[in-house]
């Protein structure tokens, strides 16, 4: 019996994105929000800020976003080799994102009820001992993002122009960051105005401005990343330049084009090609070997007046 060797033919389905530094970073920003989750909420009911408290509970969501943000890099490397996941576990990275993007709403949510309800019942605010804590949660936000900065962008280059391709997973951490980050600034602008000013109602205005904010970002997230989940057809500029290179060799025509993404920077595509002169499918591949994030590529070969067995 004749064998054959046929792991040239073999598919790569590594798509998942092995971030370990932004794994690592995420790690340590997780701890560090936890602990000034503790903090911030503490100090919010001892001191009767809302922004302060909208802080730390929003930081307690946080927390968990991020842990979902590390466990999903966890899982994409261990199943990286799982044959069961047909299109290797690129997608789970940005299901994490999509996740965390949840978070982000629910925190948005709880900030503008909160807020809302401090409009009518407000409380006493203790100002020194409040702008103190949030002082501190913003350095401790900054820290935070630096770690995570330069982590969240990767880049593919290919002839029509130069495409920036994020890391969904860690931009969702580092939006939850930023978030942070900006909640401490308005808590202390409002904390400002109510201690030299007198302006208490700046204290739950500022918590539903930051929930708008939030909520801005959040709908972005879950748009980018659902059109991924939802396999939306990837790239119109791609798509456009597959049928060029494929269009100017010989007489081909594309009948047919599937374009989706695998994971933040790996595309999947299904080609459909009519010729009177047919080759062979690698010859079809090769053609577009300047696209290197097509990480899959399955090739379908018609000749006109030809029948298919």
């Amino acid at each position: 019996m004749q064998t054959h060797n046929i792991e040239k033919w073999q598919h790569q389905h590594q798509t998942h994105n092995d971030n370990r530094v932004a794994e690592r970073n995420t790690r340590r920003v997780m701890w560090l929000t936890l602990v000034m989750m503790v903090i911030e909420i503490a100090a919010g009911w001892l001191t009767g800020s809302m922004a302060l408290l909208a802080d730390g509970w929003h930081m307690g969501t946080h927390f968990f976003a991020l842990g979902i943000t590390a466990f999903a890099y966890w899982f994409a490397r261990k199943h990286a080799e799982n044959p069961s996941y047909s299109f290797g576990t690129g997608k789970v990275d940005i299901l994490g994102g999509f996740s965390s993007a949840i978070f982000l709403v629910v925190v948005a949510l709880l900030m503008a009820a909160e807020s809302v309800a401090r409009f009518f019942s407000p409380e006493a605010i203790k100002f020194n001992e409040a702008l103190l804590v949030a002082v501190v949660g913003l350095i401790v936000n900054l820290v935070s993002a630096l770690l995570l900065n330069g982590h969240s962008h990767g880049h593919d280059h290919f002839a029509s122009g130069h495409h920036h391709h994020h890391d969904h997973n860690l931009k969702a951490a580092y939006m939850h960051v930023l978030a942070d980050a900006l909640t401490s600034v308005f808590a202390i602008v409002a904390l400002l105005a109510g201690k030299f000013m007198g302006w208490i109602w700046l204290d739950p205005a500022m918590g539903v401005v930051g929930a708008l904010v939030i909520s801005r970002w959040a709908y972005g997230l879950l748009h980018d990343t659902s059109q991924i989940l939802l396999d939306h057809d990837g790239d119109e500029q791609m798509s456009k330049r597959i049928h060029a290179l494929i269009e100017e060799d010989s007489d081909n025509r594309v009948a047919d084009l599937h374009l989706w993404r695998i994971s933040a920077n790996k595309f999947a595509l299904i080609l459909s090609v009519v010729t009177h002169f047919p080759q062979a499918p690698d010859h079809y591949k090769d053609l577009l070997t300047e696209l290197p994030s097509l990480a899959h590529i399955t090739v379908e070969i018609h000749q006109p007046g030809v029948t298919s067995a």
